[in-house]
């Protein structure tokens, strides 16, 4: 298991308990990330054998891994932010320091959480949509688009939550 570039959560009462508890569900929510990616990769591997090994054509496959591997990056993005492995530039606040720089983290950190709720609310909207009408994808395979959709929703959901646990820690 990854370490975090933080300690776990030593607060006390509902939001220790609350910060604690998102990263229990963003490590779990990674856990689900790399097996959708697995799960793409073999697939693949499954398409280039039966495609060229045995010169058959495939219909589902192509689909299928687009599906598992956006739902991975979406899945595994709230693990990402807690250990801090995204992508940031922050030579202006570290050059700052004290206040300043915290102070700036702390509106980078509600922007993110505005987009990201933002995002998670019009995902479940569109996953709904897509779940009422009975859409499909309207390729050869044509599965019903809500379950490709639902990783969207739940992933940026789970962002969000975990942006707040990140400003509640006081490390945004």
């Amino acid at each position: 298991m990854a370490t975090t570039t933080h300690e776990p959560s030593s607060r006390g009462g509902i939001l220790g308990g609350y910060i604690r508890a998102m990263d229990v569900l963003s490590r779990y929510s990674a856990y689900l990330a790399s097996a959708m990616f697995i799960a793409g990769v073999l697939v693949i591997c499954q398409m280039v054998f039966v495609r060229y090994a045995l010169g058959m054509s495939t219909s589902w496959q192509t689909e299928f891994t687009i599906f598992s591997v956006t739902g991975a990056m979406l899945m595994g993005s709230p693990y990402v932010l807690m250990t801090g492995g995204h992508v940031a530039i922050t030579i202006v606040p570290d050059a700052l320091g004290g206040i300043a720089r915290t102070a700036m983290r702390l509106v980078a950190a509600l922007f993110g959480l505005g987009f990201c709720a933002a995002l998670a609310y019009a995902s479940w909207v569109y996953v709904l949509e897509a779940l009422h009408g009975d859409w499909t994808t309207g390729s050869v395979w044509n599965p019903p688009l809500w379950p490709a959709l639902l990783p969207m929703a739940v992933g940026a959901t789970l962002l969000s939550l975990q942006y707040v646990a990140e400003i509640l820690r006081g490390e945004s």
